[in-house]
C-alpha cells in the first residue's frame, strides 16, 4: 500500500461521472486499498472499508467530469483546468480502462510523440515523417507542474473534427504523477485548444484504470463518435502499455536510455525522483 506522503494526500479519479448513478454503492479499489462510494441527490459518500480504525469516511469531489477520491484529511488542491468552465465545449468520457501497468507507465506513454507514426499509422502520424522535431519543457514552480510547448507532429487525421491532414500543434501539461493533460490544435476554431485528460486511477503498483476526459470545442460529431476515435487510440496504446517490462516505471536515469524525443519523459521521471514518489516506480 501506498507510502508516499504526495500521493496519499491527492485525488484520485475512481469514476466517470456519466457512468455512476444514483443511490446505487460502488466498491472498487484504490492505492491497494478498497474503497466504496454512494451518489446521491445531495452528495458522495465515500469510504475507505479496511483503514486501522475500521470504516471510515474519505473525501470526494466531482470535478471535469470525472469523481474524485482522497485518503487524506487535508487533501492537496486540485489543479485548475479552466477550458472546462467555457460554456461551449463538449465534455466527454471516452470511457475508462483497466491495464496492468503502472499508472506512472500510462501517462509516459501518453507523453511521447515517437510512437505516433509507428503505432497510430495514418491517424496521429505516418511514414516516412517520423522524426519528432525540437520542444521545449519548463518546470513551472507557481504551480508544480511540468509544460511542454511547440511541439508539432504532421497528423493525417488529428482528431475527430479533422477533415484533412494538419501539422497539429500540442502542448503537454503534467498536473500530478498519474494526471496529464494535452492541448491540442482545434480544427474548427485554430485559435483555441482542445483539452484531452488522461485520469488515471492507481489500482495497485502495476494495475491502474485509465479514465480519459474530452474537453472539445465540436458541434459536428456526436458523443459516440468522439468516443470512437478516441477508444480507437487508446486500443492502439494497449498492446504498448500491457507489455511493459517492467511494469512499473524506472525512474534511475541509468536504467532505460533517452533520446532526443525523450525530453519531457525525462522530465517528468526527475520531477517523479525530486517528490520522492515510489509508488508504481522504480528507484533503484
Amino acid at each position: 500500500m501506498s507510502t508516499d506522503q504526495v500521493i496519499f494526500n491527492d485525488w484520485h479519479p475512481v469514476a466517470a461521472l456519466e457512468d455512476v448513478s444514483l443511490d446505487k454503492r460502488y466498491r472498487c479499489r484504490l492505492l491497494g486499498r478498497t474503497v466504496s462510494y454512494v451518489k446521491t441527490s445531495d452528495a458522495v459518500n465515500a469510504h475507505w472499508e479496511e483503514s486501522a480504525d475500521g470504516i471510515k469516511t474519505i473525501r470526494a469531489k466531482e470535478i471535469y467530469g470525472l469523481l474524485w477520491l482522497s485518503f487524506a484529511d487535508k487533501p492537496s488542491e486540485m489543479f485548475d483546468i479552466a477550458e472546462f468552465k467555457e460554456p461551449d465545449r463538449r465534455i466527454v468520457s471516452a470511457g475508462s480502462v483497466r491495464v496492468n501497468v503502472s499508472g506512472l507507465r500510462a501517462i509516459e506513454n501518453f507523453l511521447d510523440m515517437a510512437h505516433f507514426p509507428f503505432v497510430h499509422t495514418d491517424i496521429l502520424g505516418a511514414e516516412p515523417l517520423t522524426e519528432v522535431g525540437p520542444y521545449n519543457v519548463n518546470y513551472v514552480e507557481t504551480v508544480d507542474e511540468i509544460f511542454a510547448t511547440e511541439c508539432k507532429f504532421p497528423q493525417p487525421k488529428g482528431s475527430a473534427t479533422a477533415v484533412e491532414p494538419i501539422d497539429m500543434q500540442y502542448i503537454y501539461r503534467i498536473t500530478r504523477p498519474y494526471s496529464a493533460i494535452l492541448y491540442k490544435t482545434c480544427p474548427p476554431e485554430p485559435h483555441r485548444w482542445d483539452a484531452l485528460g488522461l485520469f488515471i486511477q492507481p489500482v495497485d503498483e502495476d494495475w491502474c484504470i485509465a479514465h480519459t476526459i474530452m474537453c472539445y470545442v465540436d458541434d459536428v460529431n456526436s458523443d459516440q463518435q468522439l468516443r470512437h476515435f478516441q477508444q480507437t487510440i487508446f486500443g492502439q496504446d494497449l498492446m504498448i502499455l500491457i507489455n511493459q517490462v517492467p511494469k512499473r516505471l524506472p525512474l534511475a536515469a541509468s536504467r532505460e536510455s533517452p533520446v532526443r524525443a525523450d525530453v519531457l519523459a525525462t522530465a517528468y521521471r526527475r520531477w517523479l525522483r525530486e517528490k520522492g514518489v515510489q509508488y508504481g516506480a522504480l528507484r533503484d
